[in-house]
């Protein structure tokens, strides 16, 4: 039995990976990433970068990606609860447009693949929230893009709580919809 369960999404390539989690009355380890079993799991990515965002509970990040320096993301919650979306922004790909969900908590211990030329996003669910992720490319500001969070022809059902409000970044606020992309 390998380390990890990688699952397969309804879009090509997009991946849920469970770790195996050892425990006991001390507490738990676990690995979260490991070359080798991640490329014989199908995700063969180099990660360059490390990032790490806390939010309260509302937020919602995104939809974000990269116009030229497209990066594959690996990410996981290590506090809290977040709703984490990936959108196919592949030109020609059978599944352009669509979009794929998953809750992360640091619970399930779940992570979440994103693979190059996605739009990911996602929205905080529990009162606050710890996010990692590692890229397989820098950072590029000046590359940046977003796709607008409700844009109806994607159709992301994000879980919003009655009452609950959404609160986006002002930049977040005038990302266009897809047909603008």
């Amino acid at each position: 039995m390998g380390k990890f369960n990688f699952i397969k999404t309804e879009i090509d390539g997009v991946v849920i990976v469970e770790p195996t989690v050892f425990g006991d009355n001390r507490g738990y380890f676990m690995e979260t990433y490991n070359e080798a079993e991640f490329k014989a799991g199908g995700i063969d990515a180099d990660f360059v970068q490390d990032n790490q965002s806390k939010s309260r509970k509302g937020v919602l990040r995104g939809l974000h990606f990269q116009k030229t320096h497209s990066q594959a993301k690996l990410v996981r919650v290590i506090s809290g609860a977040v709703f984490d979306v990936a959108v196919d922004l592949r030109p020609g790909s059978e599944t352009y447009g669509e979009w794929v969900g998953v809750e992360l908590t640091a619970e399930n211990k779940r992570q979440f693949f994103i693979p190059k030329q996605f739009a990911h996003g996602f929205l905080v669910l529990s009162d606050e929230a710890e996010f990692v992720y590692k890229c397989d490319d820098f950072y590029h500001p000046e590359d940046e893009g977003g796709l607008a969070w409700n844009d109806p022809t994607v159709g992301v059902e994000w879980p919003i709580s009655p009452g609950m409000e959404v609160l986006l970044s002002e930049k977040d606020k005038k990302n266009p919809p897809l047909a603008s992309i």
